[in-house]
């Protein structure tokens, strides 16, 4: 038995030390989108495990290389960003689709709805995918993103961090998460990093400075591995698996 927003959800496990709060006072916008209605397990069917299937043939040549997706290169320092999935017994996840979305060197995302008066780069759209190797591991070429303002309190900024989506076999097997730098000026006023209860669950969403994987005139290097369940698991913003009950 488990409580979300409230509610119990028998078989719903999930770690309220860890994971975030589904409605978070300080991140105004969940009083709006957390769930108000009971939740309830929704069972994995034939249909929901099988299709549609994530494999290698849906990965473009440049899915992992955010630098050249474009005729010229992009502003800003370019890094390398890379990790394991591991299970909750340590064990490597393989052929896990991994999908990332960011913003900009100046700290704007390539969306319509985002128009503060920051550059756009017209050499990055902000957004990749990988599929994990045998052994699990992922690795990505991008730039590091600029912290941008958001209006959820008065002086609000994000600290400069990338968005992981991590899909299973299928697009009902999802975890979404966010990936932090060391040393970042911001988190002290920053609702979402703030919402991870326990502070040992926060430093897993920090990526580590990573000076041997760094490539001599090229790029930096991040590395940060994600572990899906257990007690080193990784805080993840939402669980695919439950949904709100219909009317």
């Amino acid at each position: 038995m488990s409580t979300t927003s409230g509610l119990h959800v028998p078989g719903y496990v999930r770690d309220h030390s860890t994971h975030p709060p589904l409605d978070y006072p300080g991140y105004r916008s969940t009083a709006l989108r957390h769930p108000k209605r009971p939740l309830t397990l929704l069972p994995h069917m034939l249909t929901e495990i099988t299709s549609p299937v994530l494999g290698q043939d849906r990965l473009g040549p440049d899915d992992h290389d955010l630098t050249r997706q474009h005729e010229g290169e992009p502003q800003g320092q370019r890094i390398l960003v890379h990790g394991q999935v591991r299970d909750s017994d340590g064990r490597p996840v393989p052929h896990s689709l991994v999908e990332v979305w960011q913003a900009n060197a100046a700290g704007r995302y390539r969306h319509t709805g985002d128009n503060w008066p920051a550059p756009l780069d017209p050499n990055f759209t902000g957004v990749g995918r990988v599929l994990t190797d045998d052994r699990g591991r992922y690795r990505f070429v991008t730039v590091r993103p600029g912290a941008y303002p958001w209006k959820n309190h008065q002086n609000a900024w994000r600290p400069a961090h990338i968005h992981f989506s991590l899909f299973g076999r299928a697009f009902t097997q999802r975890l979404v998460t966010q990936m932090y730098f060391p040393d970042d000026p911001l988190f002290f006023q920053d609702p979402m990093w703030q919402s991870v209860p326990d502070d040992r669950a926060r430093e897993r969403m920090l990526a580590r400075f990573d000076y041997e994987s760094t490539e001599p005139e090229w790029a930096l290097a991040y590395k940060w591995d994600i572990v899906l369940r257990g007690r080193e698991q990784t805080p993840f913003e939402s669980e695919e698996e439950v949904l709100e009950e219909d009317e």
